[in-house]
């Protein structure tokens, strides 16, 4: 299939990739502010991932921005500012879901970061399993430094990826990390030349895309209900996720492509 485009309101737009459309692209397209995530781009990012998470002809997302010098620079404080406590308290829902909505895609998930992604902006990426990101990016979570904390899964997330230490610290002085420190310490996956963070997300997604759709989602699942449980426990979950896969069509096809020497028709069932 051709390249297709859905939008979900004003701010988020879908594109489906290569011949057969398995991989697809979750657009942040709000240029004029940066990407910031306002209540309409909030809602219309969780009924992208609804609509993606339903549909099993996805095997990989790839997270991307419009804007050339920023993938997303958090919460739009402007609106912000105009919200009272009780507006506030109703909006939370609707910003929450954005966040939780592309942590549960239940395929694999990268993000192709440039630019700033600072605050729920780094939360987006870091809701993905894989982050690449340009030489330009710069990344961090500062909400202390305007009165909040991390409320996108910052505080969570993070330590999950570069221990709770270094994590408080990350936190703690709200400061901006450069695309080099960042490759450094863990809190990106890929550094690529600068402009070439969408490329090398989707080329990345494609060969992951190539892949058994049933195990991949399998394998994502059994990482992220693993993680943090004690050796024992993890294997549990391990062993429920092998006999989702073990009796499915995917298998079935994936062994006999191994034997007789051809590449796999996935019936991703």
């Amino acid at each position: 299939m051709a390249e297709t485009e859905q939008r979900f309101g004003e701010f988020v737009v879908v594109r489906r990739h290569g011949q057969d459309g398995h991989v697809a692209e979750l657009v942040l397209d709000r240029p004029k502010a940066m990407n910031a995530v306002s209540t309409e781009l909030a809602r219309s990012l969780g009924a992208a991932c609804a609509a993606l998470g339903a549909d099993r002809g996805v095997r990989v997302t790839v997270l991307t921005s419009t804007h050339a010098r920023a993938f997303c620079v958090g919460a739009d404080l402007k609106e912000r500012n105009s919200l009272s406590d009780a507006e506030l308290v109703r909006q939370r829902p609707t910003a929450r879901a954005a966040y939780t909505g592309v942590l549960e895609l239940p395929m694999p998930t990268v993000a192709a970061v440039h630019g700033f992604a600072l605050g729920g902006g780094f939360e987006l990426a870091l809701a993905c399993d894989l982050i690449v990101a340009d030489a330009t990016a710069v990344v961090g979570l500062p909400e202390v430094s305007v009165g909040v904390i991390p409320g996108g899964g910052g505080t969570q997330l993070l330590p999950r990826r570069v221990g709770a230490a270094r994590a408080a610290e990350l936190v703690f002085t709200a400061r901006r990390v450069a695309a080099a420190e960042a490759a450094a310490l863990g809190l990106v996956d890929q550094l690529v030349d600068e402009g070439a963070d969408r490329d090398e997300a989707l080329a990345l997604a494609g060969r992951i895309a190539a892949h058994s759709p049933v195990g991949l989602r399998a394998a994502k699942r059994a990482l992220r209900l693993g993680h943090g449980l004690d050796l024992r426990a993890g294997l549990e979950v391990e062993d429920a996720a092998w006999r989702s896969v073990a009796f499915s069509g995917d298998r079935a096809e994936g062994v006999a492509a191994f034997n007789e020497k051809r590449k796999p028709q996935w019936p991703g069932e």
